[in-house]
C-alpha cells in the first residue's frame, strides 16, 4: 500500500454564521416579551446602549437610519450579511456626524388603547394543587395527629387530584401508628376540600365524589357514572333508562348534572404560569381598508451612549479603544437587527392581509389556501425566514387575537375541478353542517361529502373523518339520539 499526502486548493462559498447573524435570526423567532427582555439584558452587558426618553424628530430617525447603512453591507432577509472591518470604517467621522443619536427607528407607535386586549382580566395563577390542598388542611380544625395524616395523604395526590396508593399502603410506608379506618376517614374529609373530589383513586371515583358533594344522593346519577358512562357519550338514553329502571327525562337531566362534574378535578388547581399573549400586530379598519400597526408598547428605544463616544477618540490607548469599538459595532448590529426584525413583521402580516382579504371581512370561513411559499413569493423573501417571523407572532384583529401561522394551510377539495379551499374553513363548514342536522338523523360522512359537492368542494369521504374527528365530533352512528 502506497500512501502520500499532498496539499491541494479548493475554492468554495459557505455561509459562515457569524455571532451577529445568529443574534439576527434569533431575533425572528422571539416573541414580543421574549425580545424586550433581550434587548433589556443587551443594555446591561453593553455599556455603549442607552434609551431615549421622549419623541425624536424625524430627521433624528433619519440620520440614525443613515449611520446604520454606512456600516453594514446592504442585505435582505438576512442572507449572508457581515458587519465591515473596523479598519474599514472612520469611528471619529462617524461620531462626528452622529448628532449624538443613533437609535434604531422606532417603526409605528403602540395601538390604541381600544385596540389594545384588556390584559388587566388574564390572571395568572402560580400555586400547586399540592399547596392549595395543603392550606387547606392547615386551616381545617382536626382532632390531635390527624393534620399530619392529611399531610402525608395529601403528598401522595399527583397533578390530576388522583391518590397514587391506596391509604393501606401509605401508612405502611410511612410507618404511621393509625387504623385504616382513621386514615379512610381523613382521605373524605380530603375529598370535599376544593376542588372536590382531589384523593379519589379514579375517575369514576372523582365523579361520584362530586356528584355526592353537590348534589346530594342520586342513585340514577351514580350508576350512569358507575356503569354506563360509555352509553352516554353515545347518547344511548333508552338503553340507560332501562338498565337504571329511570325514565328518559331522568336521565336527560342526569347528563346535564354530569356534564358540571370534573373528571380530573386537580387540573382546575395549576401549577403553570399563564403564558401572555401580547400582539406583535394590530390589524385596524380604515375607511374600509385594513391597516398594520406594529406593537413596539414596551420595546426600549435605543440610541448609542454620549458618555462613551469620547473614548473612541482616545488615541493613546489602544486597547480602550478596539474595546469601544467592539462594542459600538455589537450595539448598531443589535439596533439594525431590531429595525429589520420589525420591518419584515409588518412587510409578512400586510402581505397576509392582501392574501387573504375575505377573512378580515367575513371570518374564518372565507380562509383562502396559503402556503410559506405564497409569503415568501410577495415579499422576496425565504420560505426559511417566513417561518421563522411567524413563530409564536399574533396579530391582534377585529375578529379576534391568531397567530400568524393559523392563516397558513394547504389547499383541500381542488382535486377533479373542485374549489380549493383552507383546512380551517373545511372544518368550519363540516361542524355548520353537522350543526344543523336532524338529531334522529344525522349526517353520515359521505352524505356529508356529497352536500360539499354540491357547493363544489369535492372531498372524499375519508377525509370529511379526518376532519369531523379532528373536531372531537362523534360518528353519526354515535350522534344519533333513539
Amino acid at each position: 500500500m502506497n500512501i502520500k499526502l499532498k496539499q491541494s486548493l479548493k475554492q468554495s462559498q459557505q455561509l459562515t454564521m457569524t455571532p451577529q447573524l445568529q443574534q439576527a435570526i434569533k431575533l425572528l423567532t422571539l416573541t414580543h416579551l421574549e425580545m424586550t427582555n433581550v434587548i433589556s439584558a443587551e443594555m446591561v452587558e453593553n455599556p455603549m446602549l442607552e434609551e431615549i426618553g421622549g419623541e425624536r424628530e424625524n430627521s433624528e430617525v433619519e440620520q440614525g437610519d443613515k449611520d446604520l447603512k454606512d456600516i453594514e453591507t446592504k442585505a435582505s432577509d438576512f442572507e449572508g450579511p457581515e458587519l465591515v472591518s473596523k479598519d474599514d470604517f472612520d469611528w471619529e467621522k462617524y461620531l462626528a456626524n452622529s448628532n449624538e443619536n443613533s437609535g434604531a427607528k422606532s417603526m409605528v407607535g403602540p395601538a390604541s388603547s381600544e385596540d389594545a386586549p384588556n390584559y388587566e382580566n388574564m390572571v395568572s395563577k402560580d400555586q400547586s394543587l399540592l399547596d392549595h390542598l395543603e392550606w387547606q388542611a392547615r386551616m381545617h380544625e382536626w382532632p390531635e395527629g390527624e393534620l399530619v395524616i392529611a399531610i402525608h395523604i395529601i403528598n401522595n395526590i399527583d397533578d390530576d387530584g388522583f391518590l397514587t396508593q391506596s391509604v393501606a399502603d401509605l401508612i405502611k410506608d410511612n410507618n404511621l401508628k393509625i387504623t385504616q379506618e382513621l386514615g379512610l376517614d381523613v382521605l373524605a374529609t380530603i375529598q370535599r376540600f376544593d376542588p372536590v373530589g382531589c384523593g379519589a383513586k379514579d375517575t369514576k371515583e372523582a365523579l361520584i365524589i362530586q356528584a355526592r358533594e353537590l348534589f346530594g344522593e342520586s342513585p340514577v346519577v351514580e350508576k350512569i357514572i358507575d356503569f354506563h358512562l360509555e352509553d352516554l357519550y353515545k347518547k344511548k338514553y333508552q338503553k340507560i333508562a332501562e338498565a337504571t329502571k329511570s325514565s328518559l327525562e331522568a336521565v336527560k337531566q342526569a347528563e346535564l348534572s354530569i356534564m358540571t362534574f370534573h373528571p380530573r378535578p386537580g387540573r382546575l388547581i395549576s401549577s403553570e404560569v399563564t403564558h401572555y399573549i401580547v400582539p406583535d400586530i394590530y390589524v385596524v379598519e380604515n375607511n374600509g381598508k385594513f391597516e398594520v400597526k406594529l406593537n413596539d408598547e414596551g420595546v426600549p428605544r435605543l440610541r448609542i451612549s454620549k458618555l462613551y463616544k469620547d473614548l473612541i477618540k482616545n488615541k493613546d490607548d489602544a486597547n480602550t479603544k478596539e474595546y469601544v469599538e467592539e462594542k459600538l459595532r455589537n450595539a448598531l448590529w443589535l439596533l439594525k437587527s431590531i429595525s429589520n426584525r420589525q420591518k419584515t413583521i409588518v412587510k409578512v402580516s400586510e402581505a397576509i392581509i392582501k392574501y387573504q382579504p375575505d377573512f378580515f371581512v367575513k371570518g374564518s370561513e372565507y380562509l383562502r389556501p396559503m402556503i410559506l411559499k405564497d409569503i415568501a413569493a410577495e415579499v422576496e423573501m425565504h420560505e426559511s425566514t417566513i417561518s421563522r417571523v411567524t413563530t409564536n407572532k399574533y396579530m391582534h384583529t377585529p375578529l379576534g387575537t391568531f397567530e400568524l401561522k393559523y392563516f397558513f394551510s394547504s389547499g383541500v377539495g381542488g382535486k377533479n375541478g373542485g374549489l380549493d379551499i383552507a383546512a380551517e374553513s373545511l372544518k368550519l363548514k363540516i361542524k355548520g353542517l353537522i350543526s344543523k342536522e336532524d338529531p334522529a338523523r344525522p349526517l353520515s360522512d359521505q352524505k356529508i361529502a356529497t352536500l360539499l359537492g354540491n357547493v363544489g368542494i369535492k372531498v372524499a369521504r375519508r377525509t370529511v373523518a379526518k376532519y369531523r374527528e379532528s373536531l372531537g365530533i362523534l360518528s353519526s352512528s354515535q350522534r344519533k339520539i333513539r
